[in-house]
């Protein structure tokens, strides 16, 4: 099958989460966290140490679950540094606490995470007519990207800029980043097409 030029040969690993995950859209609360503070800690490293250390940081981060990981204090930072399994850098482990405070109080606004972070879906007739190689590469941000990294740091979040945002959002399903040719870009299509889009208060 033909993939999307980012995926390594021979990588089954890499070619599952191409294949089945990224740019399928998603709506789960948790899952959603999960993809944007792995995509923090993604910053300045590959995506594919962090796709390897996933499941480590799933046990290191309660699943991501926001109550219980907005509940950690320094004793569960000091434990997080000394976890060989992930990233251990002081400054990501603490956004990603604070991050899941910052997200509580979205649900408290919003219904759920889900439902604000998909306000900021670009409009079709914004999306490039073609996807390929050449015009990811212009693309590490947009203006979606850069208008929910804005606004979610004047709530407080960090490590959330445009460029991480929008890595979060090809990840998600917010928008479809398969290249034309790709084999996959027709099932998320397919699966963005039966996607019922969060609203506020459901």
């Amino acid at each position: 099958m033909n993939r999307c030029f980012w995926v390594p040969a021979g990588d089954a690993l890499y070619a599952s989460y191409h294949d089945h995950e990224w740019g399928f859209p998603v709506a789960d609360d948790v899952r959603l966290f999960e993809k944007l503070c792995l995509e923090g800690f993604q910053s300045g490293l590959s995506w594919r140490t962090i796709l390897g250390k996933r499941d480590n940081f799933r046990r290191a981060f309660a699943d991501f679950d926001l109550h219980r990981v907005a509940r950690c204090g320094e004793k569960d930072v000091a434990r997080l540094l000394g976890n060989a399994g992930i990233v251990r850098h002081r400054g990501k482990i603490e956004a990603t606490i604070n991050n899941a405070a910052r997200a509580l109080e979205v649900v408290e606004e919003f219904g759920s995470l889900a439902a604000y972070v998909w306000r900021f879906e670009p409009e079709p007739s914004s999306r490039p007519d073609r996807i390929t190689e050449e015009v990811l590469h212009t693309m590490a941000t947009t203006p979606e990207s850069v208008a929910l990294s804005k606004d979610l740091r004047k709530r407080g979040w960090r490590f959330v800029g445009p460029t991480t945002v929008y890595a979060f959002m090809q990840a998600m399903g917010m928008v479809n980043d398969h290249e034309d040719g790709c084999t996959v870009r027709a099932d998320a299509d397919a699966a963005r097409g039966s996607f019922v889009v969060p609203k506020q208060g459901t």
